[in-house]
């Protein structure tokens, strides 16, 4: 899922302008029909690649071999 969605994709030329403006003034994003549904969305997102990496995380702790725990005896 793509996480930057609120962000617009500036051409070459506009990205070349950037870097000149110390303003900030060519800023652009896209925007939901609410806030709150803009972010809700973002916030979505953002929960999507949490629990991607955690499923990542879980299948790489199951592939890596088990040792057995020394004995407190």
């Amino acid at each position: 899922m793509r996480t930057d969605f609120l962000f617009a994709m500036p051409s070459w030329l506009s990205g070349a302008a950037r870097s000149l403006d110390l303003a900030g003034q060519f800023d652009e994003y896209n925007e939901g029909p609410t806030e709150q549904a803009a972010d809700a969305k973002a916030l979505l997102a953002d929960w999507r690649v949490v629990g991607e990496s955690l499923a990542e995380a879980m299948k790489a702790f199951r592939r890596e071999p088990q040792t057995q725990a020394p004995s407190t005896e």
